[in-house]
């Protein structure tokens, strides 16, 4: 370990002896202290930007060398069900988080045991299991899509039956971009279905289809203190099973968006969240909102508000694991969030060769590319807010680019 390191470990665990002598729930990590994040991927890279100009010092724990996290802090390169390194992580850290929701359970719970993970391990392993997670939706008095527990193909059978198809089978546990499941669309599929992702190894479950005409999502913060802030609902667009678009504010009347948002305050003081709690809902022609899924940290949906909004999420989400006071969430101008899959980074990077511009008087583009290696077809590369005056300018900015052509 090199002085600097020794030195920070130093300074960690005199904040840390500090921060014991006070009531957890009221403990205030302060810029100058070091935040240990579990996960190097793009979602860490933009919490320590944001977090470094607030004054704190980043360390991530990723198993890819040159993670993008790792290009812009201190990074440990080793596996997420490494004890040791984790260990390693907790000593040099005043407070750790996580980016991503499958971190390992059992370190994840090592950490909150021995060093200070505000988050928990809790909503970790809640949000970890689609069952857990859909009890604990309940719980808090929230709709969710009708569902069953699949443990045999005779139970798929009769689910089937109950719910009619299309249905959607998926995994219990991992999974994301339409990984890990299959939407049912005749009784044919079934043993198939089945056979296919129980090679997976963990339990099933299938969801009755919801017939919805949107897919809204809320990112909700909530600090040790209680405090709870939501960003404006965004209204997201997928292309196979990939999030597209999120356009915000999003086209439906106020009185749902107020009530897209209230869900998310319950969700996430219901479980007592801490940091981001983002809630994906369908809503249906009549009117109702069903939550689909939770995510326990920075959100893709939720990027737009880097630009768009007072306060960044991942400012937020600082903020909220620090214990600070949380930031304003109002909404400053239209957005539209595109995403830059592997496919469209060197359509993009064409487009900023020729052209002397992006911006027109109508629209900004802004343009985050993640620093990964490897330009995959599919993989996510990086994302562009286009602010405008309307998400129909943004919209049409994004169309007329053909950067993003079918």
């Amino acid at each position: 370990m090199s002085g600097g390191a020794e030195k920070l470990t130093t300074q960690a665990q005199a904040n840390r002896g500090e921060a014991a002598a006070g009531d957890a729930k009221g403990r205030v990590i302060l810029p100058g202290s070091t935040i240990g994040v579990l996960g190097g991927g793009q979602l860490g890279r933009m919490l320590a930007l944001a977090g470094s100009a607030m004054g704190y010092r980043f360390i991530a724990m990723d198993p890819t060398p040159d993670a993008p996290a790792g290009q812009v802090a201190e990074q440990i390169v080793a596996g997420y069900g490494d004890a040791e390194a984790a260990r390693q992580l907790a000593r040099r850290s005043d407070v750790i988080t996580y980016e991503f929701e499958n971190v390992d359970a059992d370190v994840a719970g090592m950490l909150t045991a021995e060093s200070y993970v505000p988050q928990g391990s809790s909503l970790l392993y809640t949000t970890q299991h689609r069952l857990r997670e859909k009890r604990a939706i309940e719980a808090a008095g929230v709709k969710v899509a009708p569902y069953a527990e699949i443990r045999s193909v005779d139970e798929l059978h009769e689910a089937v039956a109950k719910f009619g198809t299309p249905c959607v089978l998926k995994t219990a546990m991992g999974g994301y971009d339409g990984k890990g499941q299959w939407v049912i669309r005749s009784t044919e599929e079934i043993a198939k279905a089945f056979e296919t992702l129980s090679k997976a190894k963990t339990e099933l479950v299938l969801e009755q289809f919801i017939d919805f005409t949107m897919e809204l999502s809320v990112i909700a913060s909530r600090s040790p203190r209680g405090e709870v802030k939501t960003f404006p609902p965004a209204e997201n667009v997928h292309l196979d099973n990939i999030l597209h678009l999120s356009i915000v504010p999003a086209r439906v009347p106020a009185d749902i968006a107020a009530k897209a948002e209230e869900l998310a305050v319950r969700i996430a003081s219901s479980m007592e969240a801490v940091g981001l709690l983002a809630v994906e809902m369908f809503l249906t022609r009549d009117g109702e909102l069903y939550v689909n899924e939770l995510a326990p940290r920075p959100h893709n949906s939720g990027h737009y508000t880097m630009e768009a909004c007072t306060t960044s999420q991942f400012e937020q989400h600082v903020r909220a694991v620090c214990n600070l006071p949380l930031g304003s969430a109002e909404l400053l101008t239209p957005v539209v969030m595109v995403n830059v899959l592997g496919e469209h980074v060197a359509p993009l990077l064409d487009y900023l060769a020729q052209n002397d511009t992006i911006d027109t008087e109508q629209v900004s583009a802004k343009i985050h590319l993640y620093g990964k290696a490897e330009a995959k077809e599919k993989r996510k590369m990086g994302h562009v807010n286009v602010l405008a005056k309307s998400t129909e300018d943004a919209l049409h900015w994004i169309d007329q680019t053909n950067i993003w052509r079918a």
